[in-house]
């Protein structure tokens, strides 16, 4: 079974933005700080907030009491406390459902693959689910009103299975330009499992920025 790992990036109207880690800094965190939390795989202020004290004191050049000062600045600019049902249901407005580009698969998912979420895939061999990551790196780029999220798509390959002749047919069946298509993917192989894990921090780096 092919190991994939896919990003997709909607656009501000879809979601939420995440708050960029150099906010921090107006908060009296030190730029080197910052930096080296970045450099740890760390790009946003959620990423940070959602982080157990013992993940961040591995980060190199961080003390504990450095740490335990930027989860007390964090807290209180990320919300981690309860709220009511009716907070939780309109957080959920702002997502969205990719199509699948089957109408009998969305179906099944009620509507398609929901952002905001990790989907697994599994199955066995030629059932498809190659095509499935190559469709939804063109789908994700269709206007929300048509199955998509108005975004772009990371790709990370273990198998040597991306094939970009796949994307320009996908395109050219739902009347995108082809070549814009492949522009709004962005591609990795990854070669080995720890190889795999530095490709994820730089997608995350890339999904905070874009």
């Amino acid at each position: 079974m092919p190991s994939f790992t896919a990003g997709l990036m909607p656009s501000l109207s879809t979601y939420i933005a995440y708050q960029p880690l150099d906010g921090l800094q107006e908060h009296g965190v030190a730029v080197n700080d910052i930096q080296k939390l970045n450099d740890a795989g760390f790009h946003t202020v959620e990423s940070v907030a959602h982080a157990t004290v013992r993940k961040l004191s591995e980060v190199r050049g961080l003390s504990e009491a450095k740490v335990l000062k930027i989860k007390e600045i964090v807290k209180g600019m990320v919300v981690m406390e309860f709220k009511t049902a009716a907070d939780a249901l309109e957080d959920r407005k702002s997502l969205v459902t990719l199509t699948t580009g089957s109408t009998e698969l969305d179906k099944l998912l009620e509507g398609g693959i929901e952002t905001g979420s990790i989907t697994e895939v599994f199955g066995e061999f030629r059932t498809g689910k190659t095509q499935l990551c190559h469709t939804l790196c063109v789908t994700c780029q269709m206007p929300v009103t048509d199955g998509g999220a108005e975004g772009k798509a990371i790709y990370i390959d273990t198998e040597g299975t991306f094939r970009p002749q796949r994307l320009q047919a996908i395109a050219e069946r739902f009347g995108m330009d082809p070549s814009v298509a492949l522009e709004n993917v962005a591609y990795a192989r990854a070669h080995n499992s720890e190889h795999q894990t530095e490709l994820l921090k730089m997608a995350a780096a890339i999904m905070s920025q874009d």
